[in-house]
């Protein structure tokens, strides 16, 4: 079967479109997508930026929430502004990994549910809490697991391979052949490129 990673961060706008829509699109083609939660923050450090460059660029942060309304509009999927924007998203991304590989969709899609649609807060405990409990998740196990050194782990080596893949956005796809798509414009380029792949 063929197979797509997936790259999204849980602040990043456009990851949000991409994780609620990949499933379906994947599943129409008969791909496998591999969910791989990272963090940008490190990426975006090394090139010398503090925070997103939707904030650093006002010109391009504009354009951006518009498009994000474009394409909720057309998507079929609600948009509310997260304040502050980007959210932190280390414990959504540790607590994604703290789950079964299985789990980890559902989980991230009602994520950014919560955050995107929503407007909650994605570094508060209790949202994620609440997530779990009515996922059928047991919540206090999944928080313990999130702050252990295999989780811990994990997630820097998702970030480590991603700066490695030449990742330097969410969401991004790559294939086994080691194509790299960035940006939910691209999600189904990807899909169908890693079925010629098979």
């Amino acid at each position: 079967m063929a197979v797509l990673d997936f790259w999204y961060e849980f602040a990043s706008t456009y990851s949000y479109p991409a994780a609620m829509k990949i499933g379906e699109s994947a599943a129409r083609r008969g791909v496998a997508v591999r969910w791989r939660p990272f963090l940008l923050g490190p990426i975006f450090a090394a090139q010398g930026w503090s925070t997103s460059p939707f904030n650093l660029y006002p010109a391009k942060g504009r354009y951006m929430w518009r498009d994000m309304e474009r394409i909720c509009a057309a998507e079929g999927l609600a948009l509310n502004r997260p304040d502050p924007f980007p959210q932190n998203s280390l414990l959504a991304a540790r607590l994604t990994l703290a789950l079964d590989e299985g789990a980890r969709p559902a989980f991230s899609r009602a994520v950014y549910e919560a955050e995107f649609a929503e407007g909650r807060a994605i570094d508060d405990p209790a949202t994620h809490s609440a997530i779990l409990a009515r996922l059928g998740h047991d919540a206090p196990a999944a928080s313990v697991r999130a702050t252990e050194a295999p989780v811990k782990d994990a997630l820097r080596a998702n970030v480590a391979e991603a700066q490695a893949r030449g990742i330097f956005g969410a969401p991004s796809f790559t294939t086994t052949g080691g194509e790299l798509f960035w940006g939910f414009d691209r999600m189904e380029a990807a899909l169908d490129w890693a079925l010629r792949e098979r």
